[in-house]
């Protein structure tokens, strides 16, 4: 890390840590909601498909909007989108119609789409090659504090006391507001108070040291194998979080409680395991690490479904989660110099991972069965295996 950067890098903690806050707290609307209108999974697993449809959507655009205002604009503008699409879910509590939480969800996921096309590559743009991994890593663990705490705020003011039709209204407008305006407040002090150093200035000088004359990330066969094993790994990270309370409730008899204190744990893990991922990564080769931990995510769900290993163990997949997303990104990213800002938009949209395995998976879950369903996201992690083998000799 460069040193006059730590102060840039420092502030960007809060800005995946909001993004893992907002992404997480969609793991305790799924059973609320779930309840509240009577849905099937697949029905409940649409607010998965507009959160992260969002990515699909609007990633390329955000990507080219980066290049003309700048990354310090761009990250007061995310949180500000994101801000706008907490405070719609007053009205759409209020008037209760479930497609109107969904559009909700979809303009907070275009906030938080533009705080991910901008924060990555920021990390990567402001590290020294030789630390993109690692930084990457230990910034994001502020992302896995969100997803850890998320779940346990989720939980106290979203599932616990709602009983009656107005308290669950309350329960899902009241802490929407409170994120409203705290992403308010950062999007005024980035925007205003902290002055961030302009990257497009350092992404070109990247490609005119590497005499890199490439015009287009999707030139780098890197990028593309890459941004499959994005897609792959946040379908599966967002499945088995999506479901996890489901499938502890109704596989394991877990009460509601202890399934959203496993949930905690489960992004716990993955904090855990990005703290000391980040220092691994100091010592071991990036791909080889990878690729074990897509092994271990493997036979993890192949012993809880298979030989009926306890259905709390599926946690520690959070664990092996933890580097997945840096290392990926910082694999199918590097060296890519003026083209890295267009890359980071194309791996954010295949972030539409998200959007499209939770899906597939609650149609097992409805039409076969729960267990079945898991050689989903078994079959994204192989292909992150496949992805870990082949990455260092790609160009």
């Amino acid at each position: 890390m460069q040193k006059n950067n730590y102060f840039s890098l420092s502030i960007l903690t809060s800005l995946f840590f909001m993004m893992g806050l907002l992404t997480v707290l969609n793991d305790t609307l799924i059973p609320h909601l779930k309840e509240l209108f009577e849905l099937t999974y697949f029905q409940s697993s649409l607010i998965q498909f507009c959160f992260f449809g969002a990515y699909f959507i609007t990633s390329s655009f955000f990507g080219k909007l980066i290049q003309k205002i700048g990354y310090q604009a761009s990250v007061s503008l995310g949180f500000f989108i994101a801000a706008c699409g907490c405070l719609l879910f007053y009205p759409a509590a209020k008037t209760q119609v479930y497609t109107i939480f969904l559009a909700a969800l979809f303009v907070l996921a275009s906030g938080v789409v533009l705080l991910q096309v901008t924060g990555n590559p920021f990390v990567t743009l402001l590290s020294k090659k030789e630390d993109t991994a690692r930084n990457l890593a230990l910034v994001q663990a502020f992302n896995s504090l969100g997803t850890t705490v998320g779940p346990i705020i989720g939980f106290y003011l979203i599932l616990e006391n709602a009983n009656t039709i107005d308290e669950k209204i309350w329960s899902i407008q009241q802490p929407y507001l409170i994120i409203a305006i705290f992403l308010i407040f950062l999007a005024l002090f980035v925007k205003f108070v902290v002055k961030l150093p302009d990257t497009r200035v350092i992404a070109e000088e990247i490609s005119q040291t590497n005499n890199d004359t490439r015009t287009s990330a999707w030139q780098y066969a890197k990028l593309r194998f890459g941004a499959l094993g994005i897609f792959c790994y946040v379908g599966a990270e967002v499945a088995i979080g999506s479901f996890l309370m489901l499938y502890l409730m109704e596989i394991a008899n877990y009460t509601k409680s202890e399934a959203a204190h496993y949930l905690s744990y489960y992004w716990g893990l993955a904090m855990c395991g990005r703290f000391v991922g980040g220092a691994l990564l100091n010592k071991c080769k990036a791909s080889a690490l990878l690729a074990i931990c897509a092994l271990m995510n493997v036979l993890v769900i192949l012993l809880i479904v298979c030989v009926n290993l306890n259905a709390g163990c599926m946690i520690f997949i959070g664990l092996f989660n933890s580097i997945m997303f840096p290392t990926i990104f910082s694999l199918a990213t590097k060296d890519l110099g003026r083209n890295t800002s267009q890359a980071s938009g194309i791996i954010c949209i295949a972030i539409f991972g998200g959007a499209i395995i939770p899906p597939v998976q609650a149609l097992i879950m409805d039409y076969c069965d729960m267990n079945l369903s898991y050689i989903v996201p078994a079959l994204c992690y192989l292909y992150i295996l496949f992805f870990a083998r082949k990455a260092d000799n790609l160009d």
